[in-house]
């Protein structure tokens, strides 16, 4: 071989920037930009099948005849199996190869999505929703790793972790408008089909535009930790979605909770002893890593309760109608967007990742915190318009470099367990959000709409009208305790980026891409 300096596109080859080598990425850069689209399509995929059921589901429940109580299977079945097999589709992907998960997790989530749209009872939906969330759980880990893998050098990271990062703040809140759209023009059957056209355009794009190496050395599966992690993991949401309809004293609830938390503490002692554990200790020992899971995780919290509440105002309260209520998200979803690829993007190499994330999380708080102040009548411009686009902006600066800074500095053979672990924060969050939060208002709500019942009853007949008056009023109430709990926690959000991530701007510190020393001895070790 020749002696003379390897081109940068070379395999094993620096990037000529400070990046990591270049073997792990396409050696076209225009290719590489094509591949990111693809990713971002998946990631969509995911992130707005969450929501756009949920617009579709009475119309669902009248078609296939649900009771009240079945139809939170709807949503229940998906999050349970997408939030409790991450780590498992994570460990996977760096067991088996990212680009490989990432297309089998394509394949099967198009074919879940085609039993759903076709079904005929409520236990076929349930089925094809539960598979859904199996593959979204290969899917997101997979697609996160590859982006991750990648985009090494600085720059080029910070632009494709913005739109990843929008992404996955907006796509809720896209999956509302598209699921109002759908539902009100079609039929509630496309909100499962419109996945089918999307999967296999990315799936076409995967095979031609991703690349991915095969990992040289696989070791065994943890098994033990795959039953502990996944168990306590499925435990805890499912307590979460429990507590919903039943409230958090029930029994099986509280069941729930304590078993998940039992299994989960058993999973971290046995990874401190597993010769290949499923999620290697060192990930979540880092500061910076551990400080932008916990960030995930509260800002989820307190932004799913925002999208529930205002749901329900804008439908229940203001009576507006599905597509009317999706496309009243639009500022919300735009200024997510805009915000991380143009302002959290470019600022990202050049200022350290906590200051985008606590002022973002400080915006985010004072924009739900003025969502306390809705009123019974129509209030929108007034009111929900400046809180939609204080997150908006909130959001996008928090997602961003919490991506960013969780998936630096991990050795390729753990990207794909790291990138599970971010979007387990961010799914766990959002059901225990949801749930947290929806019960507050709800207990809130109950005892406005009681004691002002009363009042009124003393004071004259109990009209039809005043009672209608006393339960919008108790709704609204609810909402707005429930909204002031959701303020709290993104002040939260703010104070645990403040004090754990230290990181430093990422063109004066580690190169992007570039192992952490622990994680660069663990790579050398298994290699």
């Amino acid at each position: 071989m020749s002696s003379s300096p390897t081109s940068p596109t070379s395999p094993g080859a620096p990037d000529g920037r400070g990046g990591a080598p270049a073997a792990a990425e396409p050696p076209d850069s225009r290719r590489r930009w094509w591949g990111l689209v693809v990713i971002a399509l998946a990631q969509l995929m995911v992130v707005l099948d969450a929501t756009v059921v949920n617009i579709a589901l009475p119309s669902a429940q009248r078609d296939l005849h649900m009771s009240d109580g079945d139809r939170q299977w709807v949503i229940t079945a998906y999050t349970l199996a997408f939030g409790g097999l991450l780590l498992l589709g994570g460990k996977v992907a760096d067991l088996v190869g990212r680009k490989r998960t990432f297309t089998v997790g394509l394949v099967g989530f198009a074919a879940a999505s085609a039993l759903g749209g076709a079904a005929h009872t409520s236990t076929l939906l349930f089925a094809a929703r539960a598979l859904q969330g199996v593959f979204a759980a290969l899917l997101a880990p997979s697609a996160l790793s590859l982006l991750t893998t990648t985009f090494t050098d600085v720059r080029e990271r910070s632009k494709a972790f913005g739109i990843y990062g929008a992404i996955a703040g907006g796509g809720s809140a896209i999956g509302l408008i598209a699921g109002g759209l759908l539902t009100e023009y079609l039929d509630w059957r496309w909100c499962l089909y419109v996945n089918i056209p999307i999967a296999l355009g990315a799936l076409a794009g995967a095979l031609l535009l991703l690349y991915d190496h095969r990992p040289t050395h696989r070791p065994r599966l943890d098994i033990p930790g795959v039953l502990l992690g996944c168990g306590g993991l499925v435990a805890v949401v499912y307590g979460c979605s429990e507590a919903e309809p039943r409230g958090w004293g029930d029994p099986l609830v509280l069941a729930l909770l304590a078993g998940g938390v039992v299994l989960l503490a058993v999973f971290t002692w046995w990874q401190t002893r597993a010769r290949s554990p499923l999620l290697p200790p060192h990930i979540i020992r880092d500061r910076n890593r551990g400080g932008a899971f916990l960030t995930m995780g509260l800002a989820v919290v307190a932004m799913f309760g925002m999208f529930l509440f205002m749901t329900y105002y804008l439908q229940v309260v203001l009576g507006y109608s599905p597509v009317r209520t999706g496309m009243a998200f639009l500022p919300l979803t735009a200024t997510i967007i805009l915000t991380s690829t143009q302002i959290s993007a470019r600022l990202m190499t050049h200022v350290p990742p906590r200051t985008l994330m606590v002022p973002g999380a400080l915006l985010a708080a004072v924009g739900l915190f003025l969502l306390t102040f809705l009123t019974v009548e129509p209030a929108y411009v007034s009111h929900v318009l400046p809180a939609e686009l204080l997150v908006g902006v909130g959001m996008g600066l928090i997602f961003m470099p919490v991506m960013a800074t969780a998936t630096a500095g991990v050795a390729p053979t753990e990207s794909g367990v790291t990138s599970a672990t971010v979007n387990t924060a961010q799914q766990v969050g959002g059901s225990v959000g949801t749930a947290l939060l929806n019960t507050i208002a709800t207990t809130t709500s109950a005892g406005y709409i009681a004691a002002h019942l009363e009042s009124a009853a003393a004071d004259g007949p109990l009209t039809p009208a005043v009672r209608d008056a006393v339960t919008k009023e108790g709704v609204v109430h609810g909402f707005h305790v429930a909204i002031g709990w959701g303020s709290g926690i993104m002040l939260l959000a703010a104070v645990s980026s403040g004090l754990l991530v230290t990181a430093r701007a990422p063109k004066h510190g580690t190169p992007a891409g570039a192992p952490t020393r622990a994680a660069d001895a663990v790579a050398r070790r298994q290699a």
